[in-house]
């Protein structure tokens, strides 16, 4: 994307307005970048001498987002790019929005065409486009496929992670496993050896089988590194929790409260109920929770037909949905400052829903120089009004 401006060294910029900080909420601070990076934070009040205090503004400045679940937008799907120019124009989609990090996502598909599609996204990490490549498949639930084909899904293979590693150049983020597959454990044990997280999701497991499958992930990331298992799109995609039969929803939440996993919640105001987001909130806290938008190629784009991987998908009034029989819900349609905006207003605070999309998922990535407005991070900003419509995003010191 290209770069209308970038700040000087020898001129650093001074931003002003209201703060979301890892923190909390500073109603009147300023932010202080120079060139790339963040040099400080704080109450305007106390801004060091040497430095010039704009006039107070009505704007609300968040760090830049970070999304580790998207399979697309502005009319392009990163499983359906065949070159890394059509896979481009989702990134910038979402990145105008304010999402300056993001991990793109493929959905389950026949090996040679996941290797191929991973090969493709590495273009995009190796330029610093995108902070890694996210496979949603192939070793999941048919029982549990959503808006995947479950005739392209296999039983765990750690030789074929090897070989998506190895296409993806070091940019393997994460994977999504069904913990009751054959061979779950093996594929576990391979994403950690490669440096990607096990992401547990579209499974139809019992309770026991996902404590036992976290035991063994986080196990082996702690000897590795401080991150954390996620559960993709929690609730969606997974045995719904019941009292006699608690299955994987009961499994996670538990996890994600011990602090051993991060729930990704796809809170769009269409994959979950406003209740259950809250709900969520409350019971692990907003360090555990990963807000992301599962949005495909529709995202920011007028209702019709796009397609998801083998998938042909309608949208209408602003759902996307399996355009057969089932009508599976398939993937969202919203920029995450938009599900940021959903989350405040369903009784989320403002700083809760702001870690949860940005400071949690760049600490999944382990990624320390993202993710939040403080010295030594990335100057990674989006400038909104009072109602979370973005006006302004910088990515690396560059307003784009």
């Amino acid at each position: 994307m290209g770069k209308d401006s970038s700040v000087s060294s020898e001129n650093p910029l001074v931003l002003r307005g209201r703060l979301v900080t890892p923190r909390g909420v500073v109603d009147d601070g300023a932010v202080v970048v120079d060139d790339a990076t963040i040099v400080w934070v704080g109450p305007a009040e106390v801004l060091p001498r040497g430095w010039t205090l704009t006039e107070p503004t009505d704007a609300t400045i968040l760090p830049g987002l970070v999304d580790l679940h998207c399979h697309g937008g502005g009319g392009a799907s990163f499983p359906d790019a065949l070159d890394a120019a059509q896979a481009q124009r989702a990134v910038d989609e979402h990145r105008r929005h304010g999402t300056t990090s993001l991990v793109a996502s493929l959905v389950t598909a026949a090996p040679d065409v996941l290797l191929a599609r991973t090969a493709v996204l590495a273009q995009l990490a190796e330029a610093g486009e995108i902070v890694g490549i996210h496979l949603e498949g192939p070793f999941l639930s048919a029982a549990r496929c959503g808006a995947q084909n479950p005739a392209d899904m296999l039983e765990g293979d750690p030789e074929l992670v090897r070989r998506i590693a190895d296409a993806a150049g070091g940019h393997l983020a994460t994977m999504t496993v069904a913990p009751e597959v054959p061979g779950a454990d093996a594929v576990i044990e391979a994403l950690v050896d490669v440096g990607a997280v096990p992401s547990l999701g579209h499974t139809d497991a019992s309770a026991e089988q996902v404590d036992r499958a976290v035991d063994l992930g986080f196990d082996l990331l702690a000897a590795r590194s401080n991150r954390r298992l996620t559960a993709t799109h929690l609730f969606n995609g997974m045995r719904p929790l019941h009292h006699r039969d608690p299955g994987p929803v009961s499994a996670c939440l538990a996890a994600a409260a011990r602090g051993e996993l991060v729930v990704e919640l796809v809170a769009d105001g269409t994959h979950l109920a406003d209740g259950t987001v809250r709900a969520v909130f409350d019971l692990v806290g907003a360090g555990s929770v990963a807000l992301v938008t599962d949005a495909m190629a529709a995202a920011g784009m007028p209702d019709g037909e796009y397609q998801l991987g083998p998938m042909t998908v309608h949208v209408a009034d602003g759902v996307a949905r399996v355009a057969d029989e089932t009508g599976a819900i398939a993937g969202g349609v919203a920029h995450l400052l938009d599900i940021v905006r959903t989350v405040v207003a369903a009784g989320v605070p403002l700083e809760d829903a702001v870690l949860a999309a940005a400071t949690v998922p760049a600490d999944v990535l382990g990624r320390r120089d993202l993710g939040a407005l403080a010295a030594g991070r990335r100057a990674d900003l989006v400038v909104t009004d009072a109602d979370l419509g973005v006006l302004r995003v910088m990515r690396g010191g560059a307003w784009v």
